[in-house]
C-alpha cells in the first residue's frame, strides 16, 4: 500500500519494522499528516512475514517529531526506526524492477521490458519508471481498472473524467478502449507531466486532455452534468471534500468510481456522497484498499447504446 505521490527527487527516507495492523495505521496517519506532494508513505510485507513502513521525504525530516507522532501506535518499537539520506536516483524505476504485467480484462499494464508478452487482442498500456504513483500493481489502481472493464460491458461511456490521474493509467486505458477524448487532471504538475509523456508513449496523446489543478477546478473538468464515467483514485479526506463537485459534474445516469480508501475510510466516504444523492452500488476490496462504485439513487441505469 502507498499513500501520496512519490516526492520529486526525495532526499531522505525512514524505515521501521512493524506488524501489519500497525503498519497500516501508520500509513494512514502519516498520509493524513504530511503533504502527499512532499512525502510518500508505503507499507509492505517482507519474505519473513514482517511488515515494514517506508517513508520518503523531499527534504530532511524532523526525526523527533515523527517518532513522537508514531509512538502511540507502536510504543517503544518506534525507536528502531532508521532515518537515512538517499542518493539521487529514479526510485520509482528501482521499485518497478521485477514487477510482472498486470491484467484486468483485455487491459494489460506492463513495462517496456515486457512488450513481448502483449497479445494481439490486448489493450496494452505501457507504464515505465516515472515520478508519479500508478503502475497498475497497487490495489487501488487495479480496482479502478477492473471497474472500467465492468463499465465497458454495460456500454460505451461518451465522456470520461479521471481526477487525480497520477501516471495517467486510467485515462490512457479508457482512451485506448473508447477511441474518444478523456479528460484527466492532477493537483501535482509533476504527475501531469508524467501522464502526458505516458499518453504520448501509448499513442493516446490526442485523446487524453490533461490539466493541473485541484479536483475539478479547471474548465476542462468543471462541466455540470457532463461526465457519464468519473474516476477519483486519491485519498479519503480529499474524496470527502470533493463530493459536491464530483456530483455536480456527473451526468444524471453517470457512474462514479472512487478508490484510494482504506477499509476503515469507507463509511465516512459513503456518507459524504449519500448526502449528495449518490448511493453505493458496489464495493470491492483488494490488499486492504476499497474501490466504490456509486450512482444517483443507486439504481442501475439503462444500458448505454
Amino acid at each position: 500500500m502507498l499513500e501520496g505521490l512519490p516526492p520529486h527527487k526525495p532526499t531522505h527516507s525512514m524505515r521501521l519494522a512493524a506488524d501489519e495492523s500497525s503498519a497500516q495505521a501508520m500509513v494512514e496517519l502519516l498520509g493524513e499528516f504530511f503533504d502527499p506532494a512532499e512525502t510518500a508513505v508505503a507499507a509492505f510485507e517482507a519474505p519473513d512475514g514482517r511488515w515494514h513502513l517506508e517513508v520518503y521525504f523531499s527534504s530532511a525530516p524532523d526525526e523527533a517529531a515523527i517518532l513522537n507522532l508514531l509512538r502511540p501506535i507502536v510504543g517503544d518499537a518506534v525507536d528502531g526506526a532508521v532515518f537515512a539520506p538517499i542518493e539521487v536516483k529514479d526510485w520509482v524505476r528501482a521499485s518497478l524492477e521485477g514487477l510482472k504485467p498486470v491484467r484486468a480484462g483485455r487491459f494489460l499494464v506492463h513495462g517496456s521490458h515486457d512488450r513481448a508478452v502483449v497479445r494481439a487482442n490486448d489493450i496494452a498500456v505501457e507504464i515505465d519508471a516515472a515520478l508519479a504513483f500508478g503502475t497498475g500493481h497497487h490495489g487501488t489502481t487495479l480496482g479502478c481498472l477492473l471497474e472500467l472493464v465492468a463499465e465497458l460491458k454495460r456500454g460505451r461511456p461518451r465522456h470520461v473524467l479521471d481526477v487525480g490521474t497520477g501516471t495517467g493509467i486510467l485515462a490512457i486505458a479508457a482512451a485506448r478502449a473508447l477511441h474518444r477524448p478523456v479528460v484527466a487532471g492532477d493537483i501535482d504538475p509533476v504527475a501531469v507531466a508524467v501522464a502526458r509523456a505516458n499518453a504520448r508513449l501509448n499513442g493516446a496523446r490526442d485523446h487524453v486532455r490533461l490539466y493541473a489543478a485541484p479536483g475539478v477546478q479547471h474548465h476542462f473538468a468543471a462541466r455540470k452534468g457532463h461526465y457519464d464515467l468519473v474516476f477519483a483514485n486519491i485519498l479519503a479526506r480529499p474524496l470527502r471534500l470533493l463530493a459536491p463537485s464530483l456530483r455536480k459534474v456527473l451526468a444524471p445516469q453517470g457512474t462514479l468510481v472512487l478508490s484510494g480508501l482504506l477499509i476503515r475510510d469507507v463509511p465516512g466516504v459513503v456518507s459524504a456522497y449519500a448526502s449528495q444523492g449518490l448511493a453505493l452500488v458496489r464495493r470491492a476490496e483488494r490488499e486492504g484498499w476499497a474501490t466504490l462504485v456509486l450512482r444517483r439513487g443507486g439504481a442501475a441505469p439503462r444500458p448505454r447504446r
